[in-house]
């Protein structure tokens, strides 16, 4: 009984030393220690040569529901703060005209959106750092007199700086299936660096649009652009061209910052800033004139058709004062 004993504890010992040793079974191809094979084309492999892939880096908005504020049919989902951004629908039907308000922590500006009555979630950016936004839901009740429907406190840490300029937004509003989206990635496709991606989209919008002096004359306050009809008409305000560039390139993975604020002393105007892997946040020298960067304004560099005193007026960032980022 004894000698039997010992023998079972022997072979046990062997098979933990050959598991441990990682020497229990031979190869899965039955080739043993020793043995020669031919690996073929799993050696020396080909080095990849090519620039980007004519592919779309779109991170869309999700109402994940973990954590709401839900009061008189409006909804506000902050689950994905940390991202960005809020959603906010409101469920009550009708056809009312609705706001939502957010004051971000640090520049204490109010941001005031339309909020459709659809049922369906609107995607909001939060802007403005890291800290404490309020944000409210608002019903008309008459003229520019509001109910209060909702308000909520959020503390927000985001998971990167970048997070709030990278997603769609209300205003630079795109996903997988957008125009717009095809077609930055067709002219990103063989670029490696953000700002190569900048100035690939950057001439094409500039060369391809033209400013729609009738539509500024007569668009309407929250007007909101689309931004594959501004793509289809070739045509647009300077919000039109701002949101349609931010939506490229943020569909090719460049953080871009919607801005928007006045220009020489008292206009008010769109233009954006994007984000550089070697410089950081380029706010105030994006165009490239074979020298030097200089702010990206392309709607001014379009409609002045490049010319080098509206190209000198781009460059000097004292033109330009931001008010919002979107």
């Amino acid at each position: 009984m004894m000698k039997k004993q010992l023998l079972s504890g022997f072979m046990a010992l062997l098979l933990l030393a050959g598991i441990v040793s990682g020497c229990a079974a031979p190869a899965a191809d039955g080739a043993q220690t020793g043995d020669i094979i031919d690996l073929g084309g799993l050696i020396d492999e080909s080095v990849p040569l090519t620039g980007a892939p004519p592919i779309s880096t779109v991170i869309m908005p999700v109402a994940s529901g973990s954590a709401t504020k839900a009061e008189n049919s409006a909804t506000i989902d902050y689950s994905n703060a940390k991202d960005g951004y809020v959603m906010v629908k409101w469920s009550g039907g009708g056809s009312p005209k609705l706001k939502v308000l957010i004051t971000g922590p640090n520049t204490k500006e109010q941001y005031q959106y339309n909020l459709s009555a659809d049922g369906s979630y609107n995607t909001f950016p939060l802007s403005d750092g890291n800290g404490s936004y309020s944000i409210g839901v608002y019903k008309q009740a008459s003229g520019t007199q509001y109910t209060v429907v909702t308000t909520c406190t959020v503390s927000v840490q985001l998971s990167d700086e970048f997070a709030p300029f990278l997603r769609p937004n209300q205003y630079v509003n795109f996903n997988e299936n957008s125009t717009a989206v095809a077609k930055a990635a067709e002219l990103c496709k063989s670029c490696t660096t953000n700002l190569e991606k900048v100035e690939a989209v950057y001439n094409y919008v500039v060369n391809s649009l033209t400013y729609d002096t009738n539509k500024a004359a007569t668009v309407q306050k929250g007007y909101v652009p689309n931004v594959d009809s501004v793509l289809a008409a070739g045509t647009g305000i300077c919000f039109d061209y701002a949101a349609l560039m931010s939506a490229m390139l943020r569909s090719q993975g460049v953080p871009i910052k919607l801005v928007v604020g006045y220009v020489g002393g008292s206009t008010y105007h769109a233009w954006i800033n994007c984000w550089d892997e070697n410089g950081g946040w380029v706010d105030e020298v994006i165009y490239f004139d074979g020298k030097e960067w200089k702010l990206m304004d392309p709607t001014f560099a379009s409609s002045g058709n490049q010319s080098e005193a509206i190209m000198q007026y781009i460059g000097n960032g004292t033109n330009y004062k931001v008010k919002f980022l979107y």
